[in-house]
Parts: C-alpha cells; sequence; structure tokens
C-alpha cells in the first residue's frame, strides 16, 4: 500500500504557513472577550444589589445566640449558617447602613428564615425578639426570698440555688463579705438565658453588685465614714427596712449618731431577719431572742446584712445628712411616714402618734 497521504491529516499546516498560528490566538481572544464579559455582569450585579440578601421579614422561627464580644461579622455567620439571612456580607453590608447595629447585645433570640438582613438588624434590636428569662429582684429583699423567686422564674430547682449560694465565694463574692453572700444578691432586673444554670444566677448577681460597689467607690468611701464595706451594706440593709428612701439620709445619721455615743440601735429589723419573720410589733420574748442580730442585747452593728439593699441606702450610708437626731420612727405606716427625734421624750410622743394610727 502506499504511504502517500499518511502524514495529510488536518493538523498540517498548508505549505508555507506555520501550524496553530492563527486559530490558537482566535480562541485566546475569545475566551479573553468572555472573562471580561462575564466580570462586566458580576461587577453590574454588585452595584445594582450588594451582597447576595434575602428580601422580606422571613418566616417561621429560629433561634440564634449572639456570644459576648461577638462581631458584626461574627454575628452575621451565626445567622446565616442558620438561615436566617442568606449571607453574613448582606448582614455587614447591612449594619454599615445602621449604626444601631453597634447596640446589638449579646443572647438568645428567636428570628425568623429567609429575612433580610436589614429585617434581622432591626428584630435583633427589638426586646421582645430576646429569648430570655426575666428575673426581677427589689430592694430590701432577703436572699431566702431572692433564691425561691429565682427559682419560680428559671425553673431551677431551689436546692441547686441555695448551693451555689453557700459557695459564692467562688462566683466572685467580695472578700469582706466572709463568705456570706446575703446583702450582695444585687437588686436589678436580671436578663437570663434560657438555660443559665444555678452559679450563672448567682454569679449576675453578685457581679452587678461589685459593679455598683466600683461605680461609688465603696470600700475608699466607707473607709473615710469610719466603717468596713461589710459595715455599709449592713447599715444599707438596716435602712431598706426601717426608713422609706425619702429619709434614708437621715436615717443613715441616726444610725452613725448612736453608734458614736455607744448606744443599742434597738431595731426590730434585725430582730425579725434572726427569727425569720417580718412582723409590724414584736412582743417581749422575741426581743429577748438570743441573737448576735439582736440590736436590743447587742451593740453596734449586727454582723451582716439582713437583706440586699439598692443604690439609693448605699449612698445615703455613705454621704448622710447632717443632724443631731437619735430615733426615727414609722408614725403611719399607710402612708410610710416616718419621723425624727433628738431626745427620748420626743421618740415618745411620736410612739404615742404611731399607736393612735394603728388603733
Amino acid at each position: 500500500m502506499s504511504q502517500l497521504g499518511l502524514r495529510m491529516t488536518y493538523d498540517d499546516p498548508p505549505k508555507g504557513r506555520k501550524g496553530r498560528s492563527t486559530i490558537l490566538p482566535i480562541l485566546g481572544s475569545l475566551a479573553a472577550l468572555g472573562i471580561v464579559a462575564l466580570m462586566a455582569i458580576v461587577g453590574i450585579r454588585a452595584l445594582a444589589g450588594g451582597p447576595n440578601d434575602f428580601t422580606g421579614d422571613g418566616t417561621g422561627s429560629v433561634t440564634v445566640v449572639i456570644n459576648p464580644g461577638d462581631s458584626i461579622r461574627q454575628m452575621g455567620r451565626a445567622l446565616a449558617n442558620a438561615g436566617v439571612i442568606a449571607t453574613s456580607d448582606a448582614f455587614v453590608s447591612a449594619a454599615a447602613s445602621d449604626s444601631r447595629a453597634q447596640s446589638i447585645a449579646p443572647g438568645t433570640y428567636k428570628l425568623r428564615s429567609g429575612m433580610s438582613a436589614a429585617s434581622a438588624i432591626s428584630l435583633l434590636l427589638d426586646p421582645t425578639s430576646r429569648d430570655v428569662k426575666r428575673l426581677v429582684i427589689p430592694e430590701g429583699w432577703r436572699a431566702d426570698r431572692i433564691l425561691a423567686t429565682a427559682s419560680k422564674v428559671t425553673g431551677i430547682p431551689l436546692d441547686e440555688l441555695k448551693a451555689s449560694f453557700s459557695h459564692a465565694s467562688d462566683l466572685g463574692l467580695p472578700a469582706y463579705a466572709k463568705g456570706n453572700a446575703e446583702g450582695f444578691l444585687f437588686p436589678a432586673t436580671y436578663e437570663l438565658a434560657p438555660k443559665a444554670t444555678a452559679d450563672d444566677v448567682i454569679q449576675a448577681m453578685i457581679t452587678r453588685f461589685n459593679k455598683e460597689a466600683d461605680s461609688i467607690n465603696l470600700e475608699s468611701s466607707a473607709a473615710s465614714a469610719g466603717l468596713t464595706p461589710l459595715q455599709a451594706v449592713t447599715m444599707a440593709s438596716i435602712l431598706e427596712v426601717e426608713t422609706p428612701p425619702a429619709v434614708y439620709a437621715k436615717g443613715a445619721r441616726v444610725l452613725y449618731n448612736r453608734l458614736d455615743r455607744n448606744m443599742r440601735l434597738q431595731l426590730d429589723s434585725t430582730v425579725n431577719y434572726a427569727l425569720g419573720t417580718q412582723d409590724l410589733q414584736l412582743t417581749a420574748e422575741q426581743l429577748n431572742v438570743d441573737s448576735p442580730y439582736n440590736t436590743y442585747k447587742h451593740k453596734g452593728l449586727p454582723p451582716g446584712p439582713i437583706n440586699s439593699p439598692g443604690d439609693a441606702a448605699l449612698q445615703a450610708v455613705l454621704n448622710p445628712a447632717k443632724g443631731t437626731w437619735l430615733y426615727f420612727l414609722t408614725t403611719d405606716p399607710a402612708t410610710q411616714t416616718t419621723e425624727f427625734a433628738n431626745t427620748y421624750d420626743e421618740f415618745l410622743a411620736l410612739k404615742r402618734k404611731y399607736q393612735a394610727n394603728v388603733g
């Protein structure tokens, strides 16, 4: 068979031309044009709509946790991973246009699937979207009542809260509290995560106390007043139940004046604490109870707080009113009218007024 033509393939260049010199440049040019066109399309889309984003307010319910210290981008990733928003870039972009995004607090949130990033930011700023348990502790509550209320609100067994209370020294309790957290569960409103533990609850209250103590310079201010920090908190706890807020500063002055004169404080509130009661009038037998908290029998302050005082009472102890009063008495319990006296005879007159008001 003839070998002629075996080299005549479609790759062989015509005589006098170099192979592949015309087709490859054309293909390269077409590819380059395609890349340019694609980039132009992407650029136009980016300019028109920015990062991929959902539209609308979303549907259903999704729980997302925003951790303390999360950046805007970290928040966006958490939301995108949960299907709340399309991309973290969309969230970053929306946050750049809404300065309120910097106020998003850590916590557990109930959001929706398929939300626009802007809608997600609005919902994260809505207090009703936070999945929290709100624990409200008023001023003047004793620890036993605080723990019982915390158990009811959170569902945490009371025994677990009591156990955490007993080892509060491991949860930030100041050393000057001497291991007893009574008086250091600061009265405030707490937003607790659904899975908060007993330690979390007690630690939150103590942390709030420590923050308050720092803000009012409790330790140095107490020293300037001739008190230890524990004594200052103890005096404030007495004011919480002995006088209304309007006269805290005058009540504090009475305590100082009696202590300066080495007089017994003779406070029903401390005896009630020793007895575990809250009686308005105490019997002679009750007033004779053998307890270091019985300020009718023992001079000076009791060994520790009798409840959790708030900011106003603490401030009154550190900034008492000026005066020479040695007595105070709530002469009309119905209106919480509290009056002050300099002498025992004046006090007896106030006592008669009280007896007339209560019948």
